[in-house]
């Protein structure tokens, strides 16, 4: 038994930040119906056709979903909604635009009289708390955007241009941070029965998780240097080619793993006493000069004799994998991390999502069809087949 089975929520969602904290919930067991706009639904599902017709981003955020139609410019549609989510749902998870659901009468504040247990998660670009707004609150917030105000895109790059993450991650860090806020206030729903209100701000998971950079620039401090795929502050510690073209990462912590890395991987044992290496601090100012010793010497070796030879030292190491190889990779195999999901387009593979238990599986339920739910959904409200198709040619749903 997943320990949220048993457990509604209701998802007014849409791109990434809420479908990714929803499907978390929906792998622990919790009923995820997930509210879309008739004909079009999630614009997600229109950013690309890479699995087999589907979009990547909304195979890989909706899972295990219910997916309900309703048109919420209509006013019945509304009225569904609210008996839904006044009947059914433990938790409402929006990230509409700043205010939308409130207009719409799904605030917190406006549901919580009617069902004190409810507990609301309202994720945004920059926050909606109405009695804190800010000036950016009605601001256009995207995942690149958010990357840049939160100083992320500064730092991230090399030193000739700076770059954003090749990932959606100010989308990803609201919907963690959404997800791990849902779970303690169902924590606390058990202990006074009451529900809450969850404010997620992408632009204040983001800077969260720039705390590191931050500090290290604290009061008017320098901040870490753009450098590529290396390290910022610590040499060596990134990319370096080997001689047939491969890439292998390699990463040094301290002075013993210096002196070894010197004797056993480059063979100059002599390097480890230079004066312009004598720390990390030095190593790092000289980069370009030890890089260009590093480099000479891997000439010689291809990928897999690096590696080894990396190994027998015990210095810390990692392919440069491509997307391809990390399909096959062979410790994700070896723990046996891949299921099959149901989809539109037939069965497609998954990962166990990360820290599943010894003692019970993770829900990993079908990528749903836009609005294939909706008529079961319905019926559960009570309406009956006259009534449904009375909505559908309304276009209500």
């Amino acid at each position: 038994m997943q320990p949220l089975q048993g457990l509604t929520v209701v998802a007014l969602e849409h791109a990434v930040a809420a479908p990714f904290a929803t499907r978390q919930l929906a792998d622990l067991g919790a009923r995820v119906i997930k509210v879309e706009r008739p004909g079009s639904g999630d614009f997600a599902r229109a950013y690309d056709d890479r699995v087999r017709g589907l979009s990547s981003h909304f195979v890989w955020t909706n899972r295990s979903k219910e997916s309900l139609t309703l048109d919420l410019k209509h006013p019945q549609a509304v009225a569904l909604l609210e008996r839904l989510v006044l009947e059914q749902a433990d938790v409402l998870v929006q990230n509409l635009a700043p205010g939308a659901a409130a207009r719409l009468g799904l605030s917190h504040e406006a549901l919580s009289p009617r069902k004190p247990g409810l507990i609301v998660c309202d994720i945004s670009g920059y926050g909606d708390d109405p009695l804190h707004p800010g000036p950016y609150r009605d601001k256009k917030a995207y995942d690149l955007l958010i990357q840049g105000e939160a100083g992320f895109v500064s730092i991230t790059g090399t030193p000739d241009e700076p770059s954003k993450a090749g990932i959606s991650i100010a989308d990803i860090a609201a919907g963690m941070h959404a997800y791990s806020n849902i779970l303690a206030a169902l924590l606390q729903r058990a202990i006074d029965g009451k529900g809450r209100r969850i404010d997620v701000s992408m632009l204040e998971a983001m800077t969260e998780w720039m705390g590191y950079p931050m500090y290290y620039a604290f009061d008017g401090a320098a901040p870490p240097p753009r450098s590529g795929a290396s390290h910022a502050t610590i040499y060596p510690y990134g990319p370096f080619p080997a001689g047939d073209g491969k890439t292998v990462m390699l990463g040094l912590q301290n002075e013993r793993e210096w002196v070894v890395f010197c004797e056993q991987v480059l063979r100059q044992p002599a390097l480890a006493s230079d004066p312009r290496f004598a720390g990390n601090a030095q190593r790092s100012a000289g980069r370009a000069a030890l890089r260009a010793v590093i480099v000479e010497a891997f000439a010689a070796l291809g990928a897999d004799a690096l590696v080894a030879r990396l190994e027998a030292a015990q210095i810390a190491n990692a392919r440069v994998n491509t997307l391809h190889e990390v399909w096959a990779h062979p410790q994700l195999a070896a723990r046996q991390r891949w299921r099959t999901v149901a989809s539109p387009a037939g069965p497609l593979p998954a990962l166990l999502p990360p820290g599943s238990w010894d003692d019970g599986a993770p829900r990993l339920g079908a990528v749903p069809a836009l609005g294939e739910h909706t008529e079961s959904i319905l019926r559960e409200l009570g309406l009956d087949g006259d009534r449904i198709s009375a909505l559908r040619a309304a276009g209500a749903v």
